[in-house]
């Protein structure tokens, strides 16, 4: 698929930003967009097409998928990156909060879906990469609302991938582990904001030093950009990848263990 257009959300840093270079680098047209233009110069300067989007404002999809459309045709790839996590116990969180959270990382993700889908349908072919997360198959304490939209897109992916392969387009999860992003801090913060000092502090600071400790174990962000291209070049792709820190052993855990005993695996760690 190289020399095909490629669309990546949330591109100003992490994820979002290895992939688009990695992508440009190897030959693929690629398009990075995210809230904050100041934040995508380098890629531009990498010769990379920067535009902002916020993927919580129709106005501004509808916008940025025709802009690609009049200029380079159909978009081949979507890379659906964007998103973020919000944490704290589930007592504690505004449900305005909540609905923010869906609104990102679940809405915005799939109402780009739709604006791609006309152009991919037409030409009989295209790929759909969400990024998803191990969070989308285990649970854990305070990350109620974000593992409900982890989990969220990886049904929705499920399903997309069935009714699109009548049209000969591909789905693709991608799990991350423990990345080194500023996803992480991000949600310690908001932990530690929103029940650092209600009824569940105590578990509430252990798991913030959880959190800190797997940030510093965690993989590069080039990691999953690699899988990305991996999941773009693949004649036929897996419908999940999992990688980074943690991931594949995470994941093997909570598919061999009985849920009583996952949930103690994971509270140990919370020391």
């Amino acid at each position: 698929m190289k020399n095909k257009t490629v669309l990546i959300t949330g591109a100003s840093s992490g994820i979002g930003k290895a992939a688009a270079l990695l992508l440009n680098e190897t030959g693929y047209r690629v398009y990075a967009t995210a809230r904050q233009l100041e934040k995508m110069k380098d890629l531009e300067q990498a010769g990379i097409w920067v535009m902002a989007m916020d993927v919580t404002n129709e106005k501004s999809m509808v916008a940025v998928v025709k802009a690609i459309g009049q200029e380079a045709g159909a978009i081949d790839v979507l890379v659906n990156n964007a998103g973020y996590g919000s944490y704290g116990a589930v007592e504690d969180v505004p449900i305005a909060e909540a609905k923010y959270q869906f609104e990102v990382n679940v809405f915005g993700l799939a109402r780009l879906v739709q604006l791609v889908l006309p152009a991919m349908r037409a030409q009989r072919s295209g790929r759909i990469i969400n990024i998803s997360s191990i969070g989308g198959r285990i649970g854990e304490p305070h990350g109620a609302w974000y593992h409900a939209t982890k989990f969220a897109v990886e049904g929705f992916s499920d399903s997309l991938r069935m009714e699109l392969r009548q049209f000969g387009i591909e789905v693709v999860v991608v799990q991350p582990g423990a990345i080194k992003t500023e996803w992480n801090s991000i949600a310690r913060t908001n932990l530690l904001n929103v029940s650092g000092a209600t009824a569940y502090k105590n578990l509430v600071e252990k798991h913030a030093r959880m959190l800190k400790a797997a940030d510093d174990r965690g993989s590069e962000p080039e990691v999953i950009a690699q899988i990305i291209a991996k999941a773009i070049r693949a004649k036929t792709p897996k419908t999940r990848y999992a990688a980074g820190a943690g991931a594949s052993l995470i994941l093997t855990a909570r598919r061999l263990l009985p849920d009583q005993a996952f949930d103690r695996l994971v509270l140990s760690q919370m020391k």
